[in-house]
């Protein structure tokens, strides 16, 4: 680096580092809001002396212990990882487009949890952690088999089809499965689409390892990721083993999004739109492209819950609809803007 490059580049690291500060007072604000919000407003000195010393015969203590304070760190948690997951995957892929979602993930961890309840009998939340990861694994694998077959090998657009295919394909699956078994339906309905609610303290401590380890493993391959960011031929003359380095990142990507899966459903778009939004505020190295995701993510998924509980009341509307909701015209407009770069 040059004499002259090296102030910019000091100035540049500190700005986005008081970025990274900026976008933390806003998800500890998006934290106090999810915990005072809700069908029943809490002022937030009773959210306050709820955590500090809780009156179990209180019925708002109560609230916020039982219901909003796990939906609040589950939303995060869930939130954290997708965002990771997503970056993850388009940076490994080099595909712009690339998220659990449209790659398979989601839909085959659904599809293992929706086995277990049918087949199993499986009941509990807290028993689809392992069945999600298998399901995300196996979905993964099974899209970048199909995406490899041809001399070209997994190219982003053959990976984009292949997970397409392949999503729909599991789609149908649990389509058929729900139709045939009105209890799994009972069951796992209000999962199926997308949901914080009903989150109890043990789902939270039940994945949160998971998602811990998937983050560290995440945070470690950033560099992994700035070589195959500038294609195969380069990581290579970088000394870069490519073939590992894109298994390291789906396995951290699998993780992520397994965990979030299994938690809260699955929940689309917060890993496509996110990496998009964080490219366009840190340039392209990762090194801080993951760490912005990695918050930004969650002050998404706890906004869109937010609004999904006071826009319907007395009822609410699941998180998964309201960030599809948000998410598709952005998905819309991202297509578009490649399509019209392509001509």
């Amino acid at each position: 680096m040059s004499q002259e490059a090296a102030p910019h580049h000091r100035r540049r690291a500190a700005a986005l580092g008081l970025g990274l500060l900026a976008l933390s007072l806003a998800l500890l604000a998006i934290i106090v809001l999810s915990m005072t919000t809700g069908a029943r407003a809490i002022p937030l000195d009773t959210v306050w002396r709820a955590l500090i010393a809780a009156d179990p015969t209180a019925t708002e203590h109560r609230i916020i212990w039982d219901l909003r304070l796990p939906r609040t760190l589950v939303g995060v948690m869930v939130g954290l990882a997708l965002g990771l997951a997503g970056a993850v995957l388009q940076g490994a892929t080099r595909n712009p487009l690339a998220d659990p979602a449209i790659l398979g993930i989601h839909s085959g961890a659904a599809l293992f949890v929706v086995l277990g309840v049918a087949v199993l009998g499986l009941t509990q939340l807290s028993q689809y952690v392992w069945l999600a990861f298998a399901g995300a694994g196996a979905a993964m694998l099974v899209v970048y088999s199909v995406a490899s077959l041809g001399r070209e090998g997994a190219t982003p657009i053959k990976l984009a089809l292949a997970g397409a295919a392949i999503t729909a394909v599991l789609q149908s699956i649990i389509s058929a499965i729900l139709l045939t078994s009105p209890r799994t339906l009972d069951e796992v309905r209000f999962w199926q689409v997308g949901s914080l609610a009903g989150r109890s303290m043990d789902i939270a401590l039940q994945v949160c390892p998971f998602i811990a380890a998937g983050i560290v493993l995440a945070l470690s391959v950033a560099r992994l990721l700035d070589g195959l960011s500038m294609g195969e031929d380069v990581a290579r003359a970088l000394g870069q083993r490519v073939g590992l380095s894109r298994a390291l990142a789906g396995l951290a990507a699998v993780i992520l999004a397994g965990a979030a899966t299994a938690a809260a459903g699955p929940i689309a778009f917060v890993g496509l739109t996110v990496p998009h939004v964080a490219r366009a505020i840190t340039g392209p190295s990762y090194r801080w492209i993951l760490p912005y995701s990695m918050l930004m993510a969650p002050i998404l998924l706890l906004g869109a819950d937010i609004i999904g509980r006071v826009i319907a009341p007395p009822g609410e509307v699941q998180v998964g609809i309201v960030t599809a909701f948000l998410g598709a015209p952005f998905f819309i407009a991202l297509v578009r803007r490649r399509k019209l770069a392509a001509l």
